[in-house]
């Protein structure tokens, strides 16, 4: 056998040696993320409690608590707060910075929430593409967000995008106005996660499947329980009501007419308070108003979308008695029978019963949360 056989066949062993300590590394780095990823003492997104506690503690004496929707409980870790035995990047050496994303971003409250982690970083706007691919025919909201590992924060991630992350959360929210998170939707979240993991060879925690579809009915439950809204009319008591005053008057109370043809009065931070439309069925239209007149309007309230919500009904209802006087109307109820002031008095008392109801929960009428679960 020639001297170059044997460099050969040398070299051949070296390399085919190198490849085996590269996989066997590479398999060892991913294990040791798996074990991060699915350790047994982080949050459970459902319940807000940890799934382990050591025995004789004190959380693991507490009862459990009722099922309701609470306020997520923010955890703060060591460095990038990483996981017990787990080392952060560089970067994050000495930071401190939440183990989790804020609320705004993935809120185990009325998400679902899923940890996707890789051992390598991951392009965000890839990743962007490829979710929005595996999972485009979902309707509900959807939040990818990564932790930037320059800064320390949690980011949302966006088409435009140009960070690269190791730690993703996945939030897809669990129920709003058109019902709870269905089976199918889940399946479609699920599999569409489980398909970019296996792409960017991350690990995904995918949440139990049962307690998701269980939480997501509980919430959609609670909410149709408070979800009202309070309409009051004024109806003409002879000639209809021209369309010229009608915008003069509302212009007159601060609202502005929008695009879904109501009036809107708005908070100071641009949010709906309450809307005048038309008791008839067509909409307002900007350009129709000077040839426009109706025999009747409504004012409306959407009670768990606004926050101090008696206090803005009492402002609906004089702004509706102004109207009245002004246009020569009455203000009736939806079966066109009178409001006296004791019946207006009975329906600020429900919704003071409602806010209550929903800060039982946690749930603050007009608040984040609210907005988001009633839309």
């Amino acid at each position: 056998m020639s001297d170059l056989q044997l460099s050969l066949i040398g070299l051949g062993v070296v390399l085919v040696g190198g490849v085996f300590a590269y996989n066997k590394w590479q398999e060892r780095k991913h294990r040791m993320l798996a074990d991060r990823v699915f350790r047994g003492d982080h949050p459970d997104v459902l319940l807000g409690r940890k799934q382990a506690e050591p025995p004789g503690s004190d959380e693991a004496a507490v009862e459990r608590l009722e099922p309701g929707i609470q306020p997520a409980q923010g955890e703060m870790g060591g460095p990038m707060g990483a996981a017990p035995g787990s080392e952060a990047p560089a970067e994050l050496q000495g930071m401190q910075v939440a183990a989790e994303p804020p609320e705004d971003l993935a809120d185990p409250a009325i998400d679902c929430i899923v940890r996707f982690e890789s051992a390598e970083p991951i392009g965000g706007p890839y990743l962007w593409q490829a979710q929005h691919q595996a999972m485009g025919k979902l309707t509900r909201p959807l939040t990818w967000c990564g932790l930037n590992e320059r800064t320390g924060t949690w980011e949302r991630l966006t088409a435009n995008g140009a960070g690269d992350y190791r730690r993703l959360r996945a939030a897809l929210q669990l129920a709003d106005r058109r019902g709870p998170l269905t089976d199918s939707e889940l399946t479609v979240f699920f599999n569409g996660v489980q398909r970019l993991a296996d792409e960017f060879l991350a690990v995904a925690d995918l949440p139990v499947r049962n307690d998701v579809l269980a939480r997501a009915a509980e919430i959609d439950r609670f909410c149709a329980g408070v979800d009202i809204q309070i309409g009051v009319n004024v109806v003409a008591s002879s000639a209809p009501f021209a369309g010229t005053k009608l915008r003069g008057l509302a212009e007159a109370a601060g609202m502005v007419l929008r695009e879904d043809g109501m009036f809107h009065a708005d908070d100071d931070n641009g949010t709906t308070l309450y809307t005048l439309s038309n008791l008839e069925a067509a909409p307002f239209a900007a350009e129709e108003l000077k040839s426009f007149a109706t025999h009747g309007i409504t004012l409306t309230l959407d009670v768990p979308r606004v926050l101090g919500g008696p206090r803005v009904y009492d402002r609906m209802i004089v702004l509706a008695k102004q109207f009245a006087i002004s246009l020569g109307g009455t203000l009736v109820d939806d079966n066109r029978a009178p409001l006296p002031d004791s019946a207006l008095a009975l329906i600020h008392d429900k919704i003071v019963e409602i806010e209550q109801r929903m800060a039982g929960q946690g749930l603050t009428a007009g608040g984040t949360q609210a907005l988001r679960l009633f839309s």
